[in-house]
């Protein structure tokens, strides 16, 4: 299965898996520019990680040294011949920006520059890891358009408003020094130290108990927005759309996590 998704997004996405973690390593020429064919397979290799009962935590990388991703497609997106809209079915622009069907977490390893649609496929993510060498960009007013892939929706939930919205105005690059200085990111480290901490902190992630996880993001979506008064009164059984959370309260893990606690050993998730 994985060899035979591996053949069908070669020149645009590379699977590594180890484990329980799938590494999703964007590797369009030259610097992951976001078009259609590559927000479709970043969609598919997140379904997978989505599908995939044994996976727990995935990882978006990029393999071109150049640039995590360097946005918007202009050669796709000017054409005559040009598709509307650049996204995948689900997931929209870039795969994950709307994937709200994924529910288990995924970590972004900026390598180098995020400009653009490149910053927002990494604000889709869960966990932001940078390399000292990267920065982050939303240059898009100056291209005559606007961040809407989650630039101007998700930024300003994640860092100070004015700073993100100075971002936009401005279109000036942030370091990842400032990036961690913001809270927008977890850890800084050089380049070539960057995948190895993807890893571990994927693998630590990992050692969570999986349906706990899976709610988790379903909790944090649905909170996403709410006062606090609202956000405390979430239940699996108040009405909404919270499966996973319901399910990880009547699962025999819940137990488990409890008693291997008690126990003073390791618990045995089963996802049940």
């Amino acid at each position: 299965m994985l060899d035979d998704l591996n053949r069908d997004l070669a020149g645009f996405i590379e699977l590594y898996r180890d484990g329980e973690v799938l590494e999703i390593r964007m590797v369009k020429p030259k610097v992951n520019a976001i078009c259609r064919r590559l927000s479709r397979s970043i969609e598919r290799a997140a379904l997978y990680l989505q599908q995939d009962a044994e996976l727990r935590v995935g990882i978006l990388s990029s393999g071109n040294s150049r640039a995590f991703s360097a946005g918007l497609d202009f050669q796709e997106s000017t054409s005559d011949r040009a598709e509307a809209g650049v996204g995948a079915e689900h997931g929209g622009f870039g795969g994950i920006t709307t994937l709200w069907s994924l529910k288990k977490p995924l970590i972004a390893a900026i390598n180098a520059p995020a400009v653009g649609g490149g910053l927002e496929i990494a604000l889709a993510c869960d966990i932001l890891l940078m390399a000292d060498e990267a920065f982050l960009q939303l240059p898009e007013l100056r291209r005559g358009l606007l961040p809407d892939g989650g630039g101007l929706q998700r930024l300003p939930k994640r860092i100070p408003y004015h700073i993100a919205t100075a971002m936009i105005w401005t279109g000036d690059p942030m370091s990842s020094a400032e990036a961690h200085r913001w809270g927008l990111v977890y850890k800084t480290v050089p380049r070539a130290e960057l995948v190895q901490l993807a890893w571990d902190v994927a693998r630590r992630v990992a050692k969570g108990a999986p349906l706990a996880q899976q709610a988790l993001k379903e909790a944090l979506r649905a909170v996403d927005g709410q006062s606090d008064a609202e956000a405390m009164a979430l239940r699996a059984d108040n009405g909404k759309d919270l499966v996973n959370y319901e399910r990880m309260l009547a699962s025999q893990d819940m137990i488990e996590g409890q008693r291997a606690f008690l126990e003073k050993r390791e618990p045995r998730w089963t996802g049940s």
